[in-house]
């Protein structure tokens, strides 16, 4: 007796897909299918719903860690966290997309980047974010919080620094007395600005103050649309000043003490299950960036984090 496809029925499992609210309460099921054929045994997967069982709810979980910039291996970047943003958005049809934030800040073209790119999927997908504040979300760390409409804080997390910061080196005076001689042929009186190997000129850093004011600006107008009412009439609020736990949510920088699972259960109940996303990389590409670049990038980070006493 000869088994194979011929036996299956003409109409497929898969025609009988339930749509619209039906959709929403069903559950899909794949069967596996052993057949005896000429040439041996084949496996066939055949899928089905099971319709008014309603599925557990997901929350898509994505970790923003580490400082934010334009380059680096172990950065947070636009161009590294676009497919993870997008896998967690897309896949899988999440209740919520949550972020765990732990970052002192960085670049602010880089926060506004992954903050904006957040935004729009939540607003096309009608998912809703919260944002949970681990060690710190401060500078570039807390415009990436804003990207959520709440954000949860520990008891210790520190939150803030709403302002923007410029650092460099003055070696003017070192290669003088080297006896090195600084040459520099520019076309443009403004190509030479805050050139380390040359003495500070009160115009670059005018200059460069209208430059901060200006990014600074852009960073209280995010702060705000984001916040709205929720802000505090503080003064200090807009300084580059931090809070700790408590004292943020008071000047409405974070909505309440709690963290990602206890919270996720309260919102969607106990059986809500969470998808992690992150960026990946083959075992290959991790150790040589522990060996290639690895150290230097832990000495500025550690900077960083050390500025807030982590």
């Amino acid at each position: 007796m000869q088994l194979g496809k011929e036996l299956l029925p003409e109409h497929s499992f898969s025609e009988f897909r339930p749509s619209g609210a039906a959709l929403q309460h069903s559950i899909l099921f794949e069967l596996p299918l052993l057949f005896v054929t000429r040439r041996g045994f084949t496996c066939q997967f055949m899928k089905f719903w099971i319709p008014f069982l309603k599925p557990s709810p997901k929350v898509a979980v994505i970790r923003l860690q580490g400082v934010i910039s334009a380059a680096g291996r172990g950065s947070l970047t636009d161009a590294s966290l676009a497919p993870v943003i997008e896998r967690a958005f897309r896949r899988r049809r999440p209740a919520a997309v949550a972020l765990l934030v732990n970052s002192p800040g960085g670049s602010p073209v880089q926060s506004s980047l992954i903050a904006a790119r957040i935004r729009r999927l939540a607003q096309e997908k009608n998912i809703p974010v919260y944002a949970f504040v681990e060690d710190v979300a401060a500078s570039g760390g807390y415009w990436l919080a804003t990207a959520a409409e709440e954000i949860w804080v520990d008891d210790s997390s520190i939150v803030g620094s709403i302002g923007v910061i410029s650092a460099g080196f003055g070696l003017h005076e070192f290669i003088s007395r080297h006896g090195i001689e600084r040459r520099l042929y520019t076309a443009g009186k403004s190509k030479s600005m805050l050139d380390p190997f040359q003495a500070e000129k009160p115009a670059d850093v005018k200059r460069l103050k209208r430059l901060l004011e200006q990014i600074h600006s852009n960073f209280i107008t995010q702060v705000k649309e984001r916040r709205g009412n929720a802000l505090a009439d503080d003064p200090s609020l807009f300084t580059g000043e931090i809070w700790i736990g408590s004292s943020a949510i008071d000047v409405g920088l974070a909505d309440g003490v709690g963290h990602l699972v206890p919270r996720m259960k309260e919102v969607f109940g106990d059986k809500v299950r969470f998808l992690r996303y992150g960026p990946k990389s083959t075992l290959l590409q991790r150790l040589a960036a522990k060996m290639l670049g690895g150290g230097l990038e832990y000495l500025e980070e550690r900077a960083e984090f050390a500025r807030f006493g982590l």
